[in-house]
């Protein structure tokens, strides 16, 4: 399980430390005595221009067999064009992209073995579920005894066996995209690759089909590759977040790994909420001076120099108010935000804006000034 990327400049130690906690190699695991799964895809030196364009920088990425991986990331950073060239649907401009051990790099998109699953369903009008479902199965020839077996377990496995026989414009739109995900699964394709397939759906229903699909991976096993811009969607689903930005991958990693140790402000701001203070590093390296605040921050170690630019992501649930820790910042509460089991508070703290705190239901009043503090070691320094 591996991924490297065409960088901004040289990294870091800091980066490069944190980034192979998302990234262990396939040898180091073999080494540890870890049973390493096969290697499904490989993207080597993929890269995509139209003209002057840069859609996607130089990338090299792994995906391992039975693997959840989600592209994440804002509009415009790659992850479309990315899965496209992986499913053929776009040429590269330059690398290869190997299946299975087989070099697929130039290979037609129906001689791939890999599903589709979009935003919109693409379902046949005028078929009913069944036979939308049975469709990929009646193309490869198969008997006509195995297809009932098969549409008949992938509805159960859907919980769509009482609809069998109602066309598409008679379902809902969350019962329409289980319909898609059952045409998908059920022909076992190599890899299935889903783009922002829940987009379309209310919040609740989109939460729903999310454990639905969660289900249907640890029941099938099957090699997916996600692609969404919701990171609640991307937390829920993924063994593993590739995280990209401005065409390249800006981290790869667990959901955990990636929310506790972020390489950069743009990876701590783009998953989770973050408070974020921007300045340099201190002559002693044990703390960095912002100029938006009053005191330097005590930070925790890192592998910065003197003098260099970073930020420094403080989580909400990190910060506490009180004046006990390490770090202390005193401001103004602004604002209460009920959140069901907790609240966040909202706290002017002078030119460097305003934090979130994350607190229990017994909360300040707007307009009280408070001391929100935080120890060292519960922040990370990271490049801006």
């Amino acid at each position: 399980m591996a991924l490297q990327s065409a960088s901004r400049g040289k990294r870091t130690p800091a980066e490069e430390a944190a980034t192979a906690r998302g990234m262990a190699s396939r040898e180091e695991k073999a080494s540890a005595g870890e049973n390493a799964r096969p290697l499904k895809l490989s993207a080597r030196g993929l890269s995509k221009r139209y003209g002057d364009a840069l859609a996607l920088d130089t990338t090299d990425l792994m995906v391992e067999e039975g693997e959840f991986l989600t592209l994440l990331g804002p509009s415009g950073s790659g992850k479309t064009t990315l899965l496209q060239m992986i499913c053929g649907l776009v040429a590269p401009t330059s690398g290869r992209i190997v299946i299975d051990g087989v070099d697929h790099t130039h290979t037609r998109v129906h001689e791939r073995d890999i599903g589709l699953v979009f935003q919109h369903y693409a379902l046949f009008p005028h078929m009913t579920v069944e036979e939308n479902v049975a469709f990929p199965l009646r193309m490869r020839g198969m008997g006509a005894k195995e297809v009932q077996q098969k549409v008949r377990a992938a509805l159960d496995m859907v919980q769509l066996s009482l609809l069998a026989h109602r066309l598409p414009r008679e379902l809902s739109g969350g019962q329409q995209q289980r319909v898609a995900l059952a045409r998908c699964f059920i022909y076992e394709p190599s890899i299935i690759l889903m783009d922002e397939p829940l987009g379309a759906l209310d919040k609740k229903l989109r939460e729903h089909l999310q454990m639905e699909i969660r289900q249907l991976h640890q029941q099938t096993r099957a090699t997916i590759i996600y692609v969404t811009h919701d990171q609640e969607e991307a937390l829920a689903l993924s063994d593993r977040i590739c995280l990209m930005n401005q065409a390249r991958i800006e981290q790869i990693g667990t959901p955990r790994e990636i929310y506790a140790h972020p390489v950069s402000a743009f990876a701590a701001d783009f998953i989770g909420t973050s408070n974020i203070f921007f300045g340099k590093v201190g002559g002693d390296r044990q703390s960095v001076c912002c100029d938006t605040l009053d005191a330097p921050i005590t930070a925790p170690p890192h592998a910065f120099p003197s003098g260099k630019e970073v930020a420094v992501v403080v989580r909400p649930e990190q910060m506490r108010l009180d004046g006990s820790g390490t770090n202390r910042l005193e401001g103004m509460v602004a604002d209460c935000v009920y959140a069901g089991s907790e609240s966040r508070v909202i706290i002017n703290v002078g030119r460097a804006g305003r934090i979130t705190v994350r607190a229990g239901l017994d909360t300040p009043e707007p307009g009280s000034r408070v001391t929100a503090s935080w120890d060292a070691e519960q922040s990370v320094v990271v490049r801006p």
